[in-house]
């Protein structure tokens, strides 16, 4: 257990998601977005194309049959298409600031935007939510989280 400033114990931060074998660009996710509804892959495809652009050390994959971006081998984020929406999260998007809202979801850890077709989105502050989710996970990485 780790002790916070004031002495009262907190439990530890739970352990990454870590999906060894990601490439600098995967085919397997071009294939995935081509095989998918024209209207949704629109949707979902530029902001996936915003998470592999955070960096060089930007690593990707498919886990549970969805494109997923990670820092070497430490997911923090992902697109996912359904029948009538897109979800693009964030594995520990609980701990990002969303001043506008936009994350959906109650778990412990994970969260994400759900996009549709013909709805408006804050592209802004879903941009930022993709920055500060890249590097939350630097630090995370940064800090020794394992």
């Amino acid at each position: 257990m780790a002790l916070k400033r004031d002495g009262q114990r907190t439990l530890p931060e739970s352990r990454l998601l870590r999906f060894p074998g990601g490439l600098t660009r995967d085919p397997a996710i071009e294939h995935w977005f081509d095989a998918r509804p024209a209207a949704l892959v629109a949707l979902a495809r530029p902001w996936f194309q915003r998470m592999r652009d955070c960096g060089t050390d930007v690593r990707e994959l498919l886990h549970d049959g969805h494109p997923t971006a990670c820092i070497g081998d430490a997911a923090f984020g992902y697109t996912n298409l359904f029948s009538a929406h897109v979800n693009v999260g964030f594995f520990r998007g609980a701990s990002l600031k969303d001043p506008a809202g936009l994350l959906e979801g109650d778990g412990r850890y994970m969260r994400h935007v759900k996009l549709r077709p013909g709805h408006e989105l804050d592209a802004g502050a879903l941009e930022a939510l993709i920055v500060a989710a890249y590097r939350d996970m630097q630090a995370r990485l940064a800090a020794g989280a394992t």
